[in-house]
Parts: C-alpha cells; sequence; structure tokens
C-alpha cells in the first residue's frame, strides 16, 4: 500500500515574463524543491525545470510553462508529493486524532489539528488546550506521549 500524498506548497502567482511562478511551501524539506523533482496536482504532474528563493518563498520555472500567460493558469494550484522517508519525522496526519497522554499516565485529550507557530508548531486538543510540540517524546500507536512542564495543563 501506497502512502497518501502530501500537500507539500501551493503555486501563488505568476512572477516575471519567462514562466516562473511564485510557490508558498508547507515543507521544510528543501529537497522538494530540486530540478526534475515531480509534484502531482489536481492537473496532473508538474516538473520542476528550476527554482530559486525569493523573499522567504520559491520560484519556479515548471517544464512546459514558458511565458508569463501559461503561468499565470497555475495561480491556486495545490502541489503534492510522497512522504520522505524520515525515521524521525513527526508528521501531521499521525498527530491528529491521537490520545495525548503525559509521562505518567495522565490523559490529557485528543489531537484536533496542528496549528503553526512561530516559535514551535502547537497540537490543539479537542479540550481547547494548545500543547507545544517540543514536548512529544513519541507517538505510537495513536498515542501521543508528552513531557509537558507544570502547569501546562492548568486554566487560569
Amino acid at each position: 500500500m501506497t502512502s497518501p500524498l502530501l500537500e507539500v506548497g501551493r503555486v501563488t502567482k505568476a512572477h516575471g515574463l519567462r514562466g516562473e511562478v511564485q510557490v508558498d511551501l508547507v515543507t521544510d524539506r528543501r529537497e522538494r524543491m530540486v530540478a526534475g523533482a515531480v509534484f502531482d496536482t489536481d492537473r496532473g504532474p508538474l516538473v520542476i525545470e528550476s527554482t530559486r528563493p525569493h523573499q522567504g518563498k520559491w520560484l519556479v520555472l515548471f517544464q512546459g510553462y514558458t511565458d508569463r500567460n501559461r503561468a499565470e493558469t497555475l495561480a491556486g494550484v495545490v502541489l503534492r508529493a510522497e512522504r520522505v522517508e524520515d525515521p524521525d519525522a513527526l508528521w501531521v496526519d499521525e498527530l491528529i486524532g491521537t490520545e495525548v497522554v503525559e509521562i505518567d499516565g495522565t490523559a490529557r485529550g485528543r489531537v484536533v489539528s496542528v496549528l503553526e507557530n512561530p516559535a514551535h508548531d502547537l497540537l490543539e486538543l479537542d479540550s481547547g488546550r494548545l500543547v507545544p510540540v517540543v514536548f512529544i517524546r513519541s507517538c505510537e500507536g495513536g498515542v501521543t506521549t508528552v513531557d509537558a512542564p507544570d502547569g501546562l495543563f492548568d486554566f487560569s
């Protein structure tokens, strides 16, 4: 069984006259942005011809998109790719729905989403509580074990 494709970015707009587009990535895996890399889209595969970082985003030239008019048709296209094999990685889709348990066995709720945060991403629990991902010690068998500091789960 193959793993589901992950959303790794989105084309936001055309850039310049030669077919480049601006891409917002939602992955930190820079190896996805190399010439020859293929993204799956609702329009079929897109193959990277060249890329370059630009103001916190990426400028990408896809094969077959050699002018601005063609590039403009890609605005809004979601880019998907296979999961990168990394035994140390925590994947958002694996965290959603898991039960959060402290090291002492205290259950704290179920993960309903993972929120982006400048310091560290946050697990949002069904109770409304937020847990920084840096406190995760393991995620196995539907259980995410956290080593949270005292007071993290206390309400004011």
